[in-house]
């Protein structure tokens, strides 16, 4: 072997180990990022939970409907939610470009919401607000009244199972083809003790 050979397997090895080391760094970055990205789903994943849901104010419980309406494609979407916002805490377009108007109630699981607060928010969401999707989140239950009401008026409801849901990654489309007056429960769900 000559002079020249034994500089080109230097060489050879030399470029051998830079690009080693290269990627060596490179799969440490993506590990790192990984790392980073898992911790961000387990941050979010634990934010979906009811759980968390039931310890959110109500602000937040705002801020997180609207935060599940930008994840399912709406745009626009806003919180307006404050006193005398006559029933509107989001609002925003779906998708195909329809208005969106959110009423938000979080309560504790052991409440329900009734006709009443249905009756106040059927009576602004369309007339006010010009809803195409007038759409009630809570999260506890509906009466069968509120039910019943809601699917005379077509107004859209989530409670907290089909938050359950939603949070879970169902797509809120597929929440608006349901049948709100024969789904669900209308039974409270029991405080903690």
């Amino acid at each position: 072997m000559g002079w020249g050979t034994v500089v080109l397997v230097v060489l050879a090895v030399l470029g051998v180990g830079a690009v080693v080391g290269f990627l060596a760094r490179a799969g440490r970055r993506e590990a790192e990022a990984e790392k980073v990205r898992l911790e961000e789903q387990a941050r979010v994943q634990a934010r979906r939970s009811v759980e968390a849901v039931w310890a959110m104010s109500p602000l937040e419980f705002e801020e997180y409907v609207a935060e599940l309406c930008r994840r399912d494609g709406c745009t626009e979407v806003r919180r307006v939610g404050a006193a005398n916002d006559l029933g509107a805490d989001v609002v925003g377009r779906m998708p195909d470009g329809r208005k969106l108007v959110v009423q938000c109630k979080r309560y504790a699981k052991h409440r329900t919401v009734g006709s009443p607060d249905l009756q106040k928010f059927n009576g602004t969401a369309r007339s006010e607000h010009g809803a195409d999707v007038p759409l009630f989140v809570a999260s506890c239950k509906f009466t069968k009244q509120a039910r019943a009401f809601a699917a005379r008026h077509n107004l859209v409801l989530v409670d907290v199972d089909l938050l359950g849901f939603w949070n879970s990654g169902t797509g809120l489309a597929a929440l608006l083809d349901l049948d709100i007056g024969r789904s669900g429960t209308n039974r409270r769900l029991a405080p903690d003790n």
